[in-house]
């Protein structure tokens, strides 16, 4: 990640030329200071990430690294409840197992900014999607490692009491999985509004739409559902391949923890299969097999996976429908096209995957 490396209170980036997203510093900082979690005097304010996606600032406090998570520039009409359940779901697994970077404080309080937002814990490792450290690259087994690691901490959040750290009002459990399809297709039914946008024929739709009905499971255990598990929202330690931290909760909710595994074997990559999946780790060798993922998971996890490839079907159907509505928007004029139609081409692998898969 890059930052731009200025000194608390400034504005400007590195080439002098100012930085919106810095705007409302002066005003954050006091706030940190009223908290006494404000930043050190003379510390670095680095924009790690954020523009269109939520915006991480990272600053020091008692020489400790800190990270403040705000909404993007132009808020969205769900930002502000999106960061409100990131509050919940990390102040709940605060002691937990689950491995995620530690609430400090948060600020759900629209009247001071005009939006939420919070600090974290800064949590120092690598994530595999973005930088892979040479031993990792030089190792074959710190790489399957990596993966076996991911398995671990994903059984782990399934097998948590959700109930039991607060979160019994979380998520809308009851019927979860009967809510999947219809969801579904009716946002893919919804780029049909959009102007420019003609459709296009995803491999398989039907036959998977019908097999996804004719094949749900007919109960499930509830539990934490991360919503996007994948080694992209992973921080990893350098020394051991443990997961450091599950971050991104944006999409968490209480639903069927197995959808998550489902999520992360759909853009697994798979001989012959090329997803699309960008990262450093996804172009090297000796990745441990999605049967070997399922196999590590099931070790420690207390759910039944047989039912494993409805999931993963599933999870492709809904990837593809997402990655389309980019493509959909890039045909209207509302997103870049050169993004859509990557996008694109990753919606039909992925619907291409499934198709094998009911076969």
């Amino acid at each position: 990640m890059s930052g731009t490396g200025l000194s608390c209170g400034a504005v400007a980036t590195a080439t002098g030329e100012p930085d919106p997203r810095l705007a409302d510093w002066d005003r954050l900082a006091q706030w940190l200071r009223s908290r006494e979690i404000g930043p050190d005097p003379g510390s670095p304010v680095d924009v790690l990430a954020g523009g269109t996606q939520n915006i991480l600032i990272r600053y020091t406090h008692a020489d400790r690294d800190l990270v403040l998570r705000r909404p993007p520039l132009h808020l969205r009409a769900s930002s502000n409840a999106v960061l409100r359940r990131e509050v919940e779901i990390l102040g709940a697994l605060a002691g937990s197992a689950v491995p995620h970077a530690g609430l400090v404080t948060a600020c759900i309080d629209e009247s001071v900014t005009g939006w939420v937002f919070y600090v974290m814990e800064m949590v120092d490792g690598f994530n595999p999607a973005v930088t892979l450290p040479r031993r990792f690259a030089d190792d074959r087994n710190l790489r399957r490692d990596i993966a076996f690691h991911a398995m671990d901490v994903l059984a782990t959040m399934g097998n948590l009491d959700y109930r039991s750290i607060g979160l019994g009002e979380f998520g809308k459990p009851d019927g979860f999985l009967e809510r999947q399809v219809p969801r579904w297709l009716r946002e893919l039914e919804s780029f049909g509004a959009l102007d420019g946008y003609e459709g296009v024929e995803l491999p398989g739709l039907e036959r998977i739409v019908e097999w996804l009905r004719a094949r749900r499971p007919a109960t499930f255990r509830p539990g934490i559902m991360h919503g996007d598990y994948h080694l992209a929202n992973l921080i990893f330690s350098e020394r051991d391949a443990r997961v450091l931290a599950v971050v991104d909760w944006e999409m968490a909710t209480i639903g069927d923890p197995l959808l998550d595994l489902g999520r992360f074997l759909a853009t697994w990559p798979s001989t012959g299969e090329p997803i699309g999946t960008a990262g450093p780790i996804y172009l090297t060798d000796g990745l441990p097999r999605a049967d070997e993922l399922v196999e590590r998971y099931a070790a420690t996890s207390e759910l039944d996976v047989s039912a494993v490839d409805w999931y993963i079907v599933l999870a492709c159907f809904k990837i593809g429908v997402i990655l389309e509505g980019t493509h959909a928007r890039s045909c209207a004029g509302l997103a870049d096209p050169v993004v859509g139609a990557r996008l694109h081409r990753m919606s039909q692998a992925l619907f291409h995957r499934a198709e094998r898969i009911v076969s």
